[in-house]
């Protein structure tokens, strides 16, 4: 059972490695919370800043693939079995959309929150695949700051805290990253 343990360990930890623990979809992230930032800032109706949420947050994967290959990240980390479950955490993200789509209709002005809330909760299974303490608090800081910001201040508001927050995050991957060297 030990030696196990150690093969998995070693598996994150490469994966951790090659993948550079996610910062090239946390970089990505910071120029999609921007847009959404942009968008928020506008005069339009809640219901059309909220469709242009969904439409500037859709090409996450393409923007996070073109800066894999600035920053020298494997994307596919075919070589790591433990990537596909990185993919499958992002995935469920998809499911727990449809939860920020029923706030959309339901409670409009409060749909960015719940999406924020979703975003950061959806962290947290990374901080067991690459090892890492800040995706752990963070999984936990991001929901409960966007829910005190969500119902206290308008969304452009935190939307410009997720950039903050998302360039803090990046700074501390990199770190991180640096350390497993």
């Amino acid at each position: 059972m030990e030696l196990q343990s150690n093969q998995l360990d070693e598996l994150r930890l490469d994966c951790a490695k090659i993948q550079k623990k996610g910062l090239h979809f946390i970089l990505a992230s910071i120029v999609i919370w921007a847009a959404v930032l942009v968008v928020h800032l506008t005069t339009l109706p809640i219901e059309t800043k909220n469709i242009l949420t969904f439409c500037v947050a859709a090409p996450l994967m393409p923007l996070a693939w073109m800066i894999s290959k600035m920053i020298g990240v494997d994307f596919e980390g075919r070589g790591n079995p433990l990537t596909k479950l990185g993919l499958l955490f992002s995935v469920n993200q998809i499911l727990y959309i449809l939860i920020a789509m029923w706030v959309f209709s339901a409670v409009p002005e409060k749909m960015l929150m719940v999406y924020a809330m979703i975003f950061g909760a959806h962290l947290m299974p990374y901080s067991w695949l690459y090892q890492s303490k800040t995706y752990m608090v963070l999984s936990i800081v991001v929901p409960i700051m966007a829910l005190v910001i969500g119902l206290i201040a308008e969304p452009y508001v935190l939307a410009a805290v997720m950039v903050a927050v998302e360039t803090g995050f990046s700074i501390c991957l990199t770190i991180e990253n640096n350390n497993n060297k």
